[in-house]
């Protein structure tokens, strides 16, 4: 009895307290002139009462009814001893409608008071408006409120601006569903956390590193983990997205949230050369990533809390334990929720990984794309302040596409506007050196008119010239360059003159 008390409701456990009780009546039904005596005695034992657990008797008028109704019930003696249903259940009668519609606005401008709450300001505005008439107990407010599904509700985020509140009725008002990816490297979520340890910087100063955190949505993965100084930045975003991809291989997509760092230009337009698709939670709704908030809880309670008492913490040392406890406990430790190892649960697939590109490819493709107009007076662009000379084989371009990530100017590239290949390399503009007062010579941009364009040539030679043309490649030969004048003359020519 005491295993139905904890997992069956209080309408099951009567009804089986009940049938208890009459059960042996049933099994072996008594006499005409025996059923009184039988009942009697049965109303003279204890039972134990199926909601308090307390000794309880019952009359012989209440166990003759349930004789008599499991007896009717051929099917389902059972379910005819439930406790009945009441009639007003869910009507509140003892609620007023002025009294109901006070705590449904009090509750759309108070989402976030308790039940209680409600009640004790309900009690007072009821001594000053006696119209109100009798006060409910708590206990029916409260039912009121659980009816209706009037719950409290936890602020989503404690900046109340316009799009905190919209995410809040949203919130409220759509359904939460948990989700999982069918395949391993299909959906990777990444996520920036400041930790609660501190460590020591070279300058002898104490900082909040911030955690940089990518994990595989279906195997619970941690790809890679690593701190970093200073706040969070599209510069540390895209070396650690480059260091998982290298470690594990390239993912079909990727989820965030909204972080200025996350969607950075260099960030977007990397994904996107890298075939990654790019989603993003919801303003304000960071609930929308909680695989990757719950990973933070792992790294405060095991991880940060081993380290504790490292009084001379620094960045690298705190990175080598991050990577030792990754690798070595987390990934290998049991899921709750999978039942499996993260490791074991990313090996047994199934698998959309790609492989990942060179570490000089993951460096371009995190990168800007923005136009620039060439100074034709000197062959330069400014990116963010500074002048980058343009090869002069491109000095007849008036706008250039250049590639390059505000927080490495060592590396700019000019690409193809039409297909996005890089080009070439620009390299800052040195003064100093080009005071010296060397110069090289300016090649023609245009050496020759096409061939096919000649009135001369036939029209099937003009029209395979110019398919050929079309194709954008040069012509598949290499041409011998005339020999100077200065040049020493071939041994042939040397015995003839």
């Amino acid at each position: 009895m005491s295993d139905d008390r904890e997992t069956a409701s209080v309408h099951e456990r009567w009804a089986l307290l009940r049938f208890s009780v009459i059960s042996h009546l049933l099994a072996m039904p008594p006499g005409k002139r025996q059923l009184r005596a039988a009942i009697r005695e049965l109303s003279m034992r204890t039972w134990r009462h199926p909601a308090t657990g307390q000794p309880v008797r019952f009359g012989v008028s209440t166990i003759e009814r349930w004789f008599h109704t499991a007896r009717k019930a051929n099917v389902n003696p059972v379910d005819k001893l439930r406790r009945r249903v009441r009639s007003d259940l869910g009507t509140h009668e003892s609620l007023t409608a002025p009294v109901q519609q006070l705590l449904l606005d009090r509750y759309r401008k108070h989402t976030g008071w308790s039940v209680h709450l409600h009640y004790t300001n309900l009690r007072a505005l009821a001594e000053k408006q006696p119209e109100l008439g009798a006060l409910p107990s708590y206990s029916t407010v409260l039912r009121f409120f659980r009816a209706r599904g009037l719950h409290k509700r936890r602020r989503v985020t404690s900046r109340r601006t316009e799009g905190a509140e919209q995410a809040e009725q949203r919130l409220w008002a759509r359904e939460v569903r948990s989700w999982e990816a069918e395949h391993v490297n299909a959906v990777w979520h990444f996520d920036g956390h400041v930790g609660s340890q501190q460590v020591l910087t070279p300058q002898g100063k104490y900082e909040t590193p911030l955690l940089i955190g990518i994990l595989d949505d279906r195997s619970r993965l941690a790809c890679h983990l690593q701190w970093y100084r200073g706040e969070e930045r599209s510069e540390i975003i895209a070396h650690a997205l480059s260091q998982a991809i290298m470690r594990r291989g390239l993912p079909r997509s990727v989820y965030h949230d909204n972080g200025k760092a996350m969607t950075a230009e260099e960030i977007k337009e990397g994904l996107s050369r890298l075939s990654v698709g790019d989603a993003r939670t919801l303003a304000y709704s960071a609930y929308m990533n909680a695989k990757i908030e719950t990973l933070w809880t792992s790294v405060e309670g095991q991880l940060l809390a081993m380290l504790e008492n490292v009084k001379d913490l620094t960045l690298d040392g705190l990175n080598e334990a991050t990577q030792a406890w990754c690798e070595r406990h987390y990934n290998r430790s049991r899921h709750s929720e999978t039942r499996q190892t993260p490791l074991e649960r990313f090996l047994e697939g199934p698998d959309v990984r790609r492989d990942s590109p060179d570490s000089a490819t993951l460096r371009i493709a995190f990168t800007r794309t923005e136009r620039r107009t060439q100074r034709l007076s000197d062959g330069t662009v400014v990116i963010s302040g500074h002048r980058f000379e343009v090869p002069n084989h491109f000095r007849h371009m008036r706008q250039l596409l250049v590639r390059y990530a505000q927080w490495d100017l060592t590396h700019v590239h000019l690409v193809d506007e039409r297909t996005s290949e890089v080009l070439g390399r620009l390299y800052p503009q040195d003064k100093a050196a080009n005071a010296r007062g060397i110069r090289r010579a300016l090649q023609p941009v245009a050496t020759r008119q096409p061939l096919a364009a000649s009135p001369d040539i036939p029209p099937l030679l003009s029209k395979l010239l110019q398919q050929q043309a079309a194709t954008g490649l040069p012509p598949p030969y290499l041409p011998l360059g005339e020999r100077d004048s200065h040049e020493a003359p071939d041994k042939d020519e040397d015995q003839s003159e």
